[in-house]
């Protein structure tokens, strides 16, 4: 699974892209983020849990993508 931002919460902070340990993340020349779902783990293997969601200052911004998918966890 990989983590997902919600484009309507993100605030383009830059907080979350020095922090994913995969380079998963990355952002346009608008600033608008995005997390490459291939790329992302999770932070499995790195973190016991998802940095980009640990540093987002916007709660519901950042979600696994099972959730922005179903909208359910």
């Amino acid at each position: 699974m990989a983590m997902y931002i919600r484009q309507e919460n993100c605030i383009s902070c830059y907080a979350c892209e020095q922090e994913c340990p995969t380079g998963a993340i990355s952002h346009d020349e608008e600033g608008i983020f995005t997390i490459d779902p291939y790329v992302c783990v999770e932070c499995n293997g790195f973190y016991e849990e998802a940095q980009c969601l640990a540093i987002c200052p916007i709660e519901g911004c950042i979600v696994k993508l099972e959730v922005a998918t179903y909208g359910c966890a």
